[in-house]
């Protein structure tokens, strides 16, 4: 049988091993406050969860973003997390979601730049003062 992840890793001895100071190390992750959980979730799943954005992403600093981004989420949405077991999974989950979102809007750009049409001759803001500074000094 196959052991379930999110529950060995989060409630069980790889969360336990993450060293966080206070009396905290002895309860459950179910009475642990935001900042207790997302500091363990962190230190133990960080790399693994930037390497899955980046084999989405194919690029690793947006994928650093998207990740950084799902920790945030997390942490604010933490008091009406229904089962904090389920952690880990709700991190995954949103990470993949921000990947699949940051590759739409990727495309989209990538389709407007074909699209655009390529930018004239403007000239530049000091041209223009030294066009009109002249024009006033003629008249």
């Amino acid at each position: 049988m196959a052991p379930r992840l999110a529950a060995d890793v989060w409630g069980g001895k790889a969360m336990a091993d993450v060293p966080v100071a206070g009396a905290a190390a002895e309860r459950p992750p179910s009475t642990w406050d935001a900042d207790e959980a997302i500091t363990r979730l962190f230190a133990a799943h960080y790399r693994s969860l930037v390497r899955l954005a980046v084999l989405l992403l194919r690029e690793p600093g947006p994928a650093e973003d998207v990740v950084q981004d799902a920790y945030v989420a997390l942490h604010g949405r933490w008091r009406a997390l229904r089962e904090a077991d389920k952690a880990l999974a709700y991190l995954r989950q949103s990470v993949v979601n921000r990947s699949r979102s940051a590759l739409r809007h990727r495309g989209v750009v990538e389709r407007f730049a074909r699209t655009a049409a390529p930018p004239g001759q403007v000239p530049s803001a000091e041209a223009g003062a030294l066009t009109a500074r002249e024009n006033l000094s003629s008249s």
